[in-house]
């Protein structure tokens, strides 16, 4: 066996996971038997005292009992895809902010995302995204532009794997053959100079359907609503890749079920901290558990850049 000294914020849970010992349980059992009377656990863990870890043989004879919580079904759900004949509405509301010493300023933008399923073709599903009802507390003409411009698309086709996971974001051929007339729209409805300059550059992004896929898949709500959170369970945890922030910083989440789930839907809780904490994030998805089809996404992150602190919050909620 090795003696350990305890560490400020070290728990059973953290330190089993450290020599991979499945449940907690058998930590607690193994250095109880063995310790001195002193050092005894009741419940929780005290800095600086002694535990006893157990060796690689009895680790591998406990994990052979394989009874670890993690372990239970419930924890590890085969999550379903089903969107046949899907057609819901959903509130989208994004809240940002950004402050450091001196001030701090923010944001809050929202708008209905229509989303309808349309076929499935060989393994792969098809969406039309309609987005409307666009709020933008800024109330600048440049956001109104930049509106006016996403709905003027309407509607985005958006292709996704058998999981949900998008993987192409393009538009209906009859938008870009038509796109002559709506940019004529445009230009009449912002008629000064440095519209033009926006309106020309999202011509390029629209004609071009590699950039406007590429754009598109960083779209907040086409990225979130679409991520691969169904992804496989093994030992109480699955992975997601995701991309975060203006700069679109790549992270790896990790997601495990919640604990207050009902017969009709399932809690996917969501986080990530670097190691470094200069990003913190968490999120919250409510799936159907007959479909897989999402009802309700919360999440929140922190980034802090060069003395400032980052904070975006998203809300996606299904009306009724």
């Amino acid at each position: 066996m090795i003696v350990h000294f305890i560490l400020h914020g070290e728990t059973l849970e953290s330190i089993s996971e450290e020599i991979k010992l499945e449940n907690p349980k058998y930590l607690k059992e193994y250095h109880n038997k063995r310790c001195a009377r002193e050092d005894y656990i009741q419940d929780e863990l005290i800095p600086r005292k002694k535990l006893l870890i157990p060796e690689l043989k009895d680790i591998n004879e406990y994990n052979s009992k394989n009874d670890a919580p993690f372990k239970h079904p419930k924890l590890n759900p085969k999550l379903s895809f089903d969107p046949e004949n899907f057609s819901k509405i959903y509130d989208v509301n994004i809240t940002e902010a950004a402050e450091n010493e001196d001030k701090k300023k923010s944001n809050f933008i929202s708008f209905t995302a229509s989303l309808k399923w349309i076929e499935k073709s060989f393994n792969y599903h098809i969406f039309h995204l309609f987005k409307n009802n666009f709020y933008d507390q800024s109330g600048s003409k440049m956001a109104d532009l930049a509106t006016e411009s996403i709905r003027s698309l309407n509607p985005i086709v958006i292709k996704t794997d058998s999981k949900g996971k998008v993987v192409h974001v393009s538009l209906k051929k009859e938008t870009t053959d038509n796109f002559k007339s709506i940019k004529e729209k445009l230009l009449d409805f912002f008629p000064d100079k440095y519209a033009k300059i926006y309106i020309d550059e999202f011509e390029i992004a629209v004609l071009d359907q590699n950039l406007f896929n590429e754009r598109m898949k960083d779209d907040s709500f086409i990225k979130t609503y679409f991520a691969p959170v169904r992804n496989e369970f093994v030992n109480g945890k699955s992975y997601v890749e995701q991309t975060i922030g203006e700069e679109n910083i790549p992270i790896i989440i990790q997601q495990k079920v919640g604990e207050e789930n009902h017969a009709q839907e399932i809690n996917i809780l969501q986080t990530f901290q670097s190691p470094n904490q200069e990003i913190d994030y968490n999120g919250k998805y409510t799936l159907f558990s007959e479909n897989g089809l999402i009802k309700n996404i919360e999440l929140k992150y922190v980034i802090f850049q060069s003395g400032i602190k980052n904070v975006t919050s998203l809300k996606i909620e299904q009306k009724s």
